[in-house]
């Protein structure tokens, strides 16, 4: 069965460049050893039960029209699985060193575009997979992940769909429990799907799109800058999200703001560790918002967009910083911005292939970061019958961005992550660093 893309997921797919790869890239971390052929049970049963995972692109004929999916007749599961050993001492700096070339490195375009690696460490084991934007969005990818998981230690049998109902629903009753994911990233649109079908053409749509096309480029920093092929990864300790809870609610914000502050203040100490004048300066981030509607947060495909939120960089004290974020994303909570931002995507989507790069970078000046929040599970899970422990993750840095920062909340925990373009930010861990300096600051301050 052969399957036309999307517009949208037509447009990442040719988003994808030797310099900025469009993958959404996700890191498991376990204490114990994992047993490759219970993972490799796992994958079969729940992975392939969504028959994306068995498909590869096929372009149109002459490059006209929009790619299709296609069964791949010659798929093998054990070309997508990978067993790897890190030499000694195989800390968490190798595992690092690990991701930060699997982030430079392409998937193979003549199989379906996903990719798992199990990683065994001094640490324990990390599940490393890499998932191509065209198959979904991340907040799709993400829940796609996670339906690998069980509650408790002992899997549960979950039935596979027939093989032959090639459909981006496959093991939909697998996701239906995370719901929580549909909330993700900025959880602006209360009702996504009548936004969606109000933004259409109208006055007001048109307006923001004017708008957002008029924002000046984003101001030449140490962040930005023409793109390599090597990347750098790096991602934090937990930290309690109690405590960050805490502090939300002391200075009348939320975990987001509070999140948001620290990165903010981590970039901030970053670019005036390189002498940077960071006085006064804002610089965009682009925040992806989940426009999927509850009911359908289990399904394939990419259905968000984004907002340009400005950090201010500007302002040193995190507490006056924190109270500036939250006024500003409180200004964004009513814009059309996510809605807008999928329709010209769509619409790049439809442009012939040598024409897309020029409206994505175009877009791209306006920021200089992509930043990403998501509230994990709860409870803690377990795959293939043991703890995960951490979990973390990456979106791609579309518009030729050389950073993003991934925020992930799970089992009372948060993550914070980096992935970098080697040429602008070779040191990711001095944000992440920061990150945690700015963070505490504001858990002591009682802001």
């Amino acid at each position: 069965m052969k399957q036309q893309l999307s517009a949208v997921d037509a447009a990442w797919l040719r988003m994808e460049d030797p310099t900025n790869l469009m993958m959404v890239t996700g890191v498991l971390l376990f204490e114990s050893r994992l047993d490759l052929g219970r993972v490799r049970s796992v994958i079969e049963e729940r992975l392939l039960s969504f028959a994306r995972f068995r498909q590869r692109v096929e372009e149109p004929p002459l490059g006209i029209g929009l790619p299709r999916w296609v069964i791949d007749r010659h798929f093998d599961l054990d070309a997508h699985i990978h067993n790897v050993a890190l030499p000694a001492p195989a800390g968490k700096a190798a595992l690092e060193a690990f991701v930060s070339d699997l982030l430079g490195t392409p998937l193979d375009f003549s199989k379906p575009l996903w990719q798992v690696h199990l990683v065994e460490h001094a640490e324990g084991s990390a599940i490393v997979s890499r998932l191509h934007h065209a198959i979904a969005d991340g907040i799709a990818l993400i829940q796609v992940l996670l339906s690998l998981t069980d509650p408790s230690r002992r899997p549960r049998r979950r039935p596979s769909p027939p093989q032959s109902r090639a459909t981006s629903d496959g093991g939909s009753s697998l996701l239906r429990a995370g719901g929580w994911l549909a909330q993700a990233g900025f959880g602006l649109a209360r009702d996504p799907g009548h936004a969606l079908r109000l933004a259409g053409l109208g006055a007001d749509a048109a307006a923001t799109l004017a708008r957002v096309a008029l924002l000046p480029p984003d101001p030449p920093t140490a962040l930005k800058g023409p793109l390599g092929v090597r990347k750098r990864a790096a991602w934090s300790d937990p930290l309690s999200l109690a405590a960050v809870k805490a502090a939300g609610a002391r200075a009348g914000g939320t975990i987001n703001d509070v999140l948001v502050t620290a990165a903010a203040g981590a970039l901030r100490r970053y670019l005036a560790g390189r002498g940077e004048d960071v006085a006064g300066m804002d610089v965009r981030a682009t925040v992806p918002v989940n426009l999927r509607p509850l009911e359908h947060a289990h399904r394939l495909g990419n259905q968000f967009g984004v907002v340009f939120l400005a950090l201010p960089l500007g302002i040193d004290a995190p507490g006056e910083r924190l109270v500036e974020i939250k006024r500003r994303m409180d200004g964004l909570k009513s814009s059309l911005q996510p809605v807008v931002a999928f329709g010209a995507l769509n619409a790049i989507g439809f442009l012939p292939s040598p024409l897309q790069p020029l409206p994505i970078q175009f877009f791209g000046s306006k920021a200089s970061v992509v930043l990403t929040n998501v509230p994990g599970p709860r409870e803690p899970l377990y795959l293939a019958g043991e703890p995960l422990k951490r979990a973390m993750f990456w979106v791609p840095q579309s518009g030729r961005l050389g950073l993003g920062i991934s925020i992930l909340t799970y089992a009372g925990e948060v993550l914070m992550g980096v992935a970098s373009d080697a040429g602008l930010v070779p040191d990711p861990q001095t944000i992440v660093e920061g990150f945690h300096a700015e963070l505490g600051e504001l858990l002591e301050s009682g802001t």
